[in-house]
Protein backbone atom coordinates (compact mmCIF):
# COMPACT_ATOMS: atom_id res chain seq x y z
CA UNK A 1 0.00 0.00 0.00
CA UNK A 2 2.46 2.87 1.31
CA UNK A 3 5.53 0.76 2.15
CA UNK A 4 6.56 0.53 -1.05
CA UNK A 5 6.21 4.29 -1.75
CA UNK A 6 8.53 7.16 0.49
CA UNK A 7 5.97 9.64 -0.78
CA UNK A 8 2.94 8.37 0.55
CA UNK A 9 4.45 6.87 3.63
CA UNK A 10 2.70 9.46 6.72
CA UNK A 11 4.95 12.20 8.36
CA UNK A 12 5.51 12.99 11.69
CA UNK A 13 3.22 16.01 11.55
CA UNK A 14 0.56 13.70 10.44
CA UNK A 15 0.89 11.51 13.73
CA UNK A 16 0.51 14.60 16.05
CA UNK A 17 -2.36 15.66 14.08
CA UNK A 18 -3.60 11.95 15.00
CA UNK A 19 -2.62 11.95 18.29
CA UNK A 20 -3.78 15.52 19.52
CA UNK A 21 -7.36 14.78 17.87
CA UNK A 22 -7.13 11.58 19.68
CA UNK A 23 -7.44 9.04 16.60
CA UNK A 24 -5.85 6.30 18.30
CA UNK A 25 -7.87 5.68 21.30
CA UNK A 26 -9.95 2.83 20.60
CA UNK A 27 -12.85 1.69 23.14
CA UNK A 28 -13.01 -1.16 25.46
CA UNK A 29 -15.12 -3.64 23.33
CA UNK A 30 -13.93 -4.97 19.79
CA UNK A 31 -14.73 -6.74 16.88
CA UNK A 32 -12.93 -10.35 16.02
CA UNK A 33 -12.63 -8.75 12.33
CA UNK A 34 -10.34 -5.11 14.03
CA UNK A 35 -8.62 -6.71 16.21
CA UNK A 36 -5.56 -6.92 13.71
CA UNK A 37 -5.48 -3.02 13.75
CA UNK A 38 -5.07 -2.74 18.27
CA UNK A 39 -1.41 -1.90 18.93
CA UNK A 40 -1.42 -2.58 22.27
CA UNK A 41 -4.09 -2.45 25.62
CA UNK A 42 -3.59 -0.02 28.38
CA UNK A 43 -4.53 -1.15 31.78
CA UNK A 44 -7.51 0.22 32.04
CA UNK A 45 -9.17 -2.01 28.98
CA UNK A 46 -8.89 0.43 26.36
CA UNK A 47 -7.45 -0.33 23.25
CA UNK A 48 -4.67 1.67 21.10
CA UNK A 49 -5.03 1.64 17.61
CA UNK A 50 -2.54 0.79 15.33
CA UNK A 51 -1.90 4.41 13.46
CA UNK A 52 0.41 3.15 10.73
CA UNK A 53 -2.03 0.68 9.78
CA UNK A 54 -4.56 3.51 9.46
CA UNK A 55 -2.91 5.56 7.13
CA UNK A 56 -2.27 2.34 5.19
CA UNK A 57 -6.14 1.63 4.76
CA UNK A 58 -6.39 5.58 4.20
CA UNK A 59 -4.16 5.19 1.38
CA UNK A 60 -5.79 2.05 -0.05
CA UNK A 61 -9.48 4.12 0.00
CA UNK A 62 -7.93 6.81 -1.49
CA UNK A 63 -6.53 5.27 -4.34
CA UNK A 64 -10.15 3.44 -4.68
CA UNK A 65 -11.52 7.13 -4.52
CA UNK A 66 -9.38 8.45 -7.48
CA UNK A 67 -9.49 5.79 -9.67
CA UNK A 68 -13.51 7.05 -10.07
CA UNK A 69 -13.41 8.69 -13.62
CA UNK A 70 -16.33 10.53 -12.74
CA UNK A 71 -16.23 12.17 -8.92
CA UNK A 72 -20.11 12.77 -8.93
CA UNK A 73 -20.23 9.02 -8.74
CA UNK A 74 -18.88 8.70 -5.45
CA UNK A 75 -21.66 9.21 -2.67
CA UNK A 76 -20.84 9.99 0.82
CA UNK A 77 -23.03 8.86 3.55
CA UNK A 78 -23.09 10.45 7.16
CA UNK A 79 -26.26 10.30 9.15
CA UNK A 80 -24.67 11.16 13.09
CA UNK A 81 -24.52 14.38 13.51
CA UNK A 82 -20.96 15.09 14.46
CA UNK A 83 -19.88 13.53 11.02
CA UNK A 84 -22.33 15.60 9.08
CA UNK A 85 -20.46 18.76 8.47
CA UNK A 86 -17.32 16.92 7.95
CA UNK A 87 -19.37 14.60 5.07
CA UNK A 88 -20.17 18.20 3.29
CA UNK A 89 -17.04 19.48 3.24
CA UNK A 90 -15.85 16.13 1.96
CA UNK A 91 -18.03 15.84 -0.74
CA UNK A 92 -16.89 19.36 -1.84
CA UNK A 93 -13.47 19.73 -2.01
CA UNK A 94 -13.44 15.96 -4.19
CA UNK A 95 -16.92 16.73 -6.26
CA UNK A 96 -18.57 13.79 -4.57
CA UNK A 97 -22.41 13.68 -4.11
CA UNK A 98 -23.27 14.01 -0.08
CA UNK A 99 -26.39 12.03 1.45
CA UNK A 100 -25.85 14.01 4.86
CA UNK A 101 -28.78 12.91 7.22
CA UNK A 102 -31.63 10.50 7.18
CA UNK A 103 -30.70 8.25 4.26
CA UNK A 104 -34.09 7.22 2.01
CA UNK A 105 -34.16 3.52 2.47
CA UNK A 106 -34.49 1.88 -1.34
CA UNK A 107 -32.38 4.53 -2.62
CA UNK A 108 -29.81 1.72 -4.23
CA UNK A 109 -32.72 -0.91 -4.55
CA UNK A 110 -35.66 0.64 -5.60
CA UNK A 111 -35.85 2.13 -9.02
CA UNK A 112 -39.51 3.40 -8.97
CA UNK A 113 -38.86 6.15 -6.38
CA UNK A 114 -37.51 8.97 -7.21
CA UNK A 115 -34.41 9.34 -5.01
CA UNK A 116 -32.97 6.52 -6.76
CA UNK A 117 -29.17 6.25 -7.11
CA UNK A 118 -26.75 3.64 -8.92
CA UNK A 119 -23.15 4.81 -7.25
CA UNK A 120 -20.40 3.60 -8.03
CA UNK A 121 -18.51 3.70 -4.79
CA UNK A 122 -19.76 4.28 -1.59
CA UNK A 123 -18.31 5.91 1.43
CA UNK A 124 -19.91 5.70 4.89
CA UNK A 125 -18.91 7.18 7.63
CA UNK A 126 -20.26 4.56 10.68
CA UNK A 127 -20.93 1.13 9.71
CA UNK A 128 -22.95 0.77 12.51
CA UNK A 129 -25.35 4.13 12.51
CA UNK A 130 -25.31 4.23 8.85
CA UNK A 131 -26.31 0.44 8.66
CA UNK A 132 -28.78 0.86 6.03
CA UNK A 133 -26.92 2.03 2.62
CA UNK A 134 -24.66 -0.89 3.94
CA UNK A 135 -26.90 -3.49 3.63
CA UNK A 136 -28.52 -1.90 0.21
CA UNK A 137 -25.40 -1.56 -1.32
CA UNK A 138 -24.39 -5.08 -0.86
CA UNK A 139 -27.60 -5.57 -2.58
CA UNK A 140 -26.16 -3.64 -5.93
CA UNK A 141 -22.89 -4.84 -5.57
CA UNK A 142 -21.35 -1.60 -4.67
CA UNK A 143 -17.64 -1.39 -2.94
CA UNK A 144 -17.83 0.15 0.21
CA UNK A 145 -15.21 2.29 1.94
CA UNK A 146 -16.10 2.85 5.72
CA UNK A 147 -14.26 4.63 9.00
CA UNK A 148 -14.42 1.68 11.56
CA UNK A 149 -13.75 1.73 14.97
CA UNK A 150 -12.45 -1.25 17.13
CA UNK A 151 -15.99 -2.39 18.03
CA UNK A 152 -17.75 -1.72 14.60
CA UNK A 153 -19.33 -4.16 12.44
CA UNK A 154 -17.37 -4.56 9.35
CA UNK A 155 -19.83 -7.07 7.21
CA UNK A 156 -20.04 -6.24 3.69
CA UNK A 157 -17.37 -3.50 4.18
CA UNK A 158 -14.36 -4.06 1.56
CA UNK A 159 -12.42 -1.21 2.79
CA UNK A 160 -12.18 -0.18 6.75
CA UNK A 161 -10.40 2.67 8.07
CA UNK A 162 -9.63 2.09 12.20
CA UNK A 163 -10.20 5.32 13.86
CA UNK A 164 -12.04 6.75 16.79
CA UNK A 165 -15.63 7.48 15.72
CA UNK A 166 -16.50 8.79 18.96
CA UNK A 167 -14.32 12.21 18.83
CA UNK A 168 -15.69 14.70 16.78
CA UNK A 169 -12.20 16.26 16.14
CA UNK A 170 -11.03 12.70 14.86
CA UNK A 171 -13.86 11.89 12.62
CA UNK A 172 -13.36 16.01 11.42
CA UNK A 173 -9.43 15.16 10.98
CA UNK A 174 -9.73 11.57 9.39
CA UNK A 175 -12.24 13.12 6.50
CA UNK A 176 -9.77 15.86 5.76
CA UNK A 177 -7.00 13.42 5.88
CA UNK A 178 -9.32 11.56 3.19
CA UNK A 179 -9.97 14.12 1.05
CA UNK A 180 -5.94 15.31 0.84
CA UNK A 181 -4.79 12.31 -0.12
CA UNK A 182 -7.39 12.33 -3.11
CA UNK A 183 -6.60 15.33 -4.23
CA UNK A 184 -2.47 14.58 -4.31
CA UNK A 185 -3.07 11.68 -6.14
CA UNK A 186 -5.33 13.21 -8.57
CA UNK A 187 -2.26 16.00 -8.84
CA UNK A 188 -5.00 18.70 -7.86
CA UNK A 189 -2.57 19.48 -4.90
CA UNK A 190 1.58 19.24 -4.59
CA UNK A 191 2.74 17.30 -2.07
CA UNK A 192 5.59 19.72 -0.84
CA UNK A 193 2.75 22.49 0.32
CA UNK A 194 0.28 22.16 2.75
CA UNK A 195 -3.17 22.54 1.80
CA UNK A 196 -4.66 25.89 2.54
CA UNK A 197 -7.72 23.74 4.01
CA UNK A 198 -7.50 23.76 7.52
CA UNK A 199 -9.06 20.61 9.35
CA UNK A 200 -11.23 22.74 11.69
CA UNK A 201 -13.08 23.19 8.76
CA UNK A 202 -14.68 19.78 8.70
CA UNK A 203 -14.89 19.90 12.84
CA UNK A 204 -18.47 19.62 14.36
CA UNK A 205 -19.82 23.29 15.59
CA UNK A 206 -21.90 23.47 17.92
CA UNK A 207 -24.85 25.41 16.97
CA UNK A 208 -25.79 27.28 20.33
CA UNK A 209 -21.50 27.28 20.54
CA UNK A 210 -21.47 28.50 17.22
CA UNK A 211 -24.10 31.66 17.81
CA UNK A 212 -22.31 32.60 21.24
CA UNK A 213 -19.10 33.41 18.91
CA UNK A 214 -20.64 35.59 15.94
CA UNK A 215 -22.42 37.37 18.75
CA UNK A 216 -19.30 37.70 20.68
CA UNK A 217 -17.65 39.03 17.11
CA UNK A 218 -20.49 41.53 16.46
CA UNK A 219 -19.92 42.75 19.57
CA UNK A 220 -16.49 43.23 19.57
CA UNK A 221 -16.93 44.96 15.97
CA UNK A 222 -19.45 47.61 17.47
CA UNK A 223 -16.83 48.43 20.09
CA UNK A 224 -14.10 48.82 17.27
CA UNK A 225 -15.59 51.62 15.75
CA UNK A 226 -14.92 54.82 16.49
CA UNK A 227 -16.50 57.44 18.54
CA UNK A 228 -18.66 59.97 16.20
CA UNK A 229 -18.28 63.31 18.32
CA UNK A 230 -22.04 65.24 19.00
CA UNK A 231 -22.10 68.89 17.61
CA UNK A 232 -22.30 71.28 20.86
CA UNK A 233 -25.01 73.94 20.97
CA UNK A 234 -23.03 76.42 19.68
CA UNK A 235 -22.62 74.40 16.13
CA UNK A 236 -26.38 74.93 15.77
CA UNK A 237 -28.35 77.93 14.94
CA UNK A 238 -29.22 80.98 16.63
CA UNK A 239 -31.93 80.51 19.00
CA UNK A 240 -34.49 83.45 19.11
CA UNK A 241 -36.27 84.21 22.03
CA UNK A 242 -39.87 83.90 20.96
CA UNK A 243 -40.31 80.90 18.27
CA UNK A 244 -44.32 82.20 17.38
CA UNK A 245 -42.95 85.51 16.22
CA UNK A 246 -41.96 84.79 12.61
CA UNK A 247 -44.87 82.63 12.69
CA UNK A 248 -47.30 85.38 13.58
CA UNK A 249 -45.64 88.07 11.54
CA UNK A 250 -46.01 85.95 8.42
CA UNK A 251 -49.66 85.23 8.96
CA UNK A 252 -50.13 88.66 9.30
CA UNK A 253 -48.36 89.56 6.18
CA UNK A 254 -50.63 86.73 4.08
CA UNK A 255 -53.93 88.51 4.69
CA UNK A 256 -52.67 91.57 3.51
CA UNK A 257 -51.21 90.79 0.50
CA UNK A 258 -54.37 88.84 -0.52
CA UNK A 259 -56.55 92.00 -0.19
CA UNK A 260 -53.78 94.22 -2.02
CA UNK A 261 -53.56 91.63 -4.73
CA UNK A 262 -57.27 91.98 -6.85
CA UNK A 263 -58.06 88.44 -8.19
CA UNK A 264 -58.20 87.94 -11.70
CA UNK A 265 -61.92 87.20 -12.81
CA UNK A 266 -62.50 85.08 -15.92
CA UNK A 267 -65.30 84.12 -17.84
CA UNK A 268 -66.19 80.53 -18.84
CA UNK A 269 -67.70 80.53 -22.29
CA UNK A 270 -67.69 77.28 -24.85
CA UNK A 271 -65.55 78.85 -26.93
CA UNK A 272 -61.62 77.97 -25.39
CA UNK A 273 -60.31 80.64 -28.27
CA UNK A 274 -62.71 83.45 -26.92
CA UNK A 275 -60.96 83.22 -24.12
CA UNK A 276 -57.61 84.55 -24.64
CA UNK A 277 -57.02 88.25 -26.36
CA UNK A 278 -56.56 87.81 -29.87
CA UNK A 279 -53.94 89.52 -30.70
CA UNK A 280 -51.98 89.95 -33.76
CA UNK A 281 -48.52 89.79 -33.52
CA UNK A 282 -47.62 91.35 -37.39
CA UNK A 283 -49.96 94.75 -36.38
CA UNK A 284 -48.04 95.78 -33.65
CA UNK A 285 -44.61 96.98 -34.23
CA UNK A 286 -42.29 97.56 -31.47
CA UNK A 287 -42.40 101.26 -30.23
CA UNK A 288 -39.58 103.56 -31.01
CA UNK A 289 -39.39 101.41 -34.48
CA UNK A 290 -40.08 102.88 -37.96
CA UNK A 291 -42.82 101.02 -39.77
CA UNK A 292 -41.23 98.91 -42.80
CA UNK A 293 -41.94 99.90 -46.38
CA UNK A 294 -45.45 98.41 -47.65
CA UNK A 295 -43.38 96.44 -50.24
CA UNK A 296 -40.96 94.72 -47.61
CA UNK A 297 -44.03 93.66 -45.22
CA UNK A 298 -43.90 89.77 -45.40
CA UNK A 299 -47.49 89.31 -44.79
CA UNK A 300 -49.06 92.93 -46.96
CA UNK A 301 -48.92 91.06 -50.30
CA UNK A 302 -51.60 91.29 -52.81
CA UNK A 303 -53.16 87.89 -52.83
CA UNK A 304 -54.24 86.24 -49.69
CA UNK A 305 -52.21 83.19 -48.82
Amino acid sequence: MSGGCDALKITADDITKMLAATTHIGPVNSEVTMEQYIFKKKSDGVNIINLKKTWEKMVLAARAIAAVENPSDVYVVASRTFAQRACLKFARYIGATPIAGRFTPGAFTNQIQAAFREPRLLIIADPRADHQPVTEASYANIPIVSFANIDSPTKFVDIAIPCNLKSPHSIGLMWWFLAREVLRLRGSISRDMQWDVMPDLFFYRDPEVAEKEEQEMLEAAEAAKPDVPVPTKEDWAPETDDWNEPAAAAAVEAPAAAVAAPAATFQVTEDWAAQSEQTDWSAQPAAGSAAPPAAEQWGGGASQW
